[in-house]
């Protein structure tokens, strides 16, 4: 993490804002290899390709002062990239890879918002806590599925939208809220990113060509909640190994 940039905001209390909201997802990577980062305030959110000097994956938000929230909603998406080995091939299924890092921040942000209210990082912030919750109702409120409309029949109509544009924030938000409350009530599942860009291929490929792969090259204990994802887009998977 860089030592400037941060505002009102101290390293100290910075570091500790993006510790707490890592921990969120790393507790289901245990023994995973996490490579370092360097996080910087501004120019993203964004996690860039190109490494610093040192190797490290860096990662470029846009916040500062004390806006606890916004760093654990921003950082969480970038983190939960970093997680799923994202990579420069095909981008024709990234509106995915996009959506999945949206459940990431408003999972860290609700996740957080219940650890702070008994164990926050200093006893001062506890009364943080329900603004952590509100940041993430909020963005859920924003954006959601029309009234009467499942996941699966939004997507067909959204299909061709989401390939041509993956990175609109309005589209993948809704489909983050839609797979919040799987990953909810599964956290243990969220090791199976890891496996999402494991062998990503360069050409084009269907969005079930893509679930199936990542299926397929995830450890057995976790494919059950692959293919119950893709239920909720109205695709079966194959039971493989």
């Amino acid at each position: 993490m860089v030592e400037a940039g941060w505002g009102q905001a101290s390293v100290a209390d910075v570091r500790a804002v993006l510790t707490s909201a890592g921990r969120q997802l790393l507790v289901h990577f245990a023994g995973a290899k996490i490579e370092a980062l360097e996080v910087r305030p501004d120019g993203g959110p964004i996690t860039l390709f190109k490494r610093a000097p040192d190797g490290a994956i860096i990662i470029r938000l846009n916040t500062r002062d004390t806006y606890w929230a916004q760093y654990a909603f921003q950082f969480g998406h970038e983190l939960c990239h970093v997680l799923c080995r994202f990579d420069e091939g095909d981008q024709g299924n990234l509106w995915f890879e996009e959506s999945i890092c949206e459940v990431a921040s408003l999972y860290v942000l609700r996740s957080m918002a219940a650890e702070w209210q008994t164990r926050p990082p200093y006893a001062n912030w506890k009364s943080f806590a329900p603004k952590l919750a509100e940041y993430a109702d909020k963005r859920l409120a924003e954006r959601k599925l029309p009234e009467g409309t499942s996941l699966a029949a939004w997507y067909r109509a959204e299909a061709p939208a989401l390939r041509a544009d993956p990175v609109n924030r309005n589209r993948n938000r809704i489909v983050a809220g839609a797979l919040l409350a799987i990953f909810e009530k599964s956290p243990e599942h969220w090791a199976a990113v890891g496996y999402l860009n494991q062998q990503k291929p360069a050409g084009a490929q269907t969005f079930g060509a893509y679930l199936q792969n990542w299926h397929d090259r995830a450890p057995l204990e976790h494919r059950g909640f692959i293919a119950a994802i893709a239920r909720e887009f109205g695709i079966a998977l194959e039971a493989r190994g």
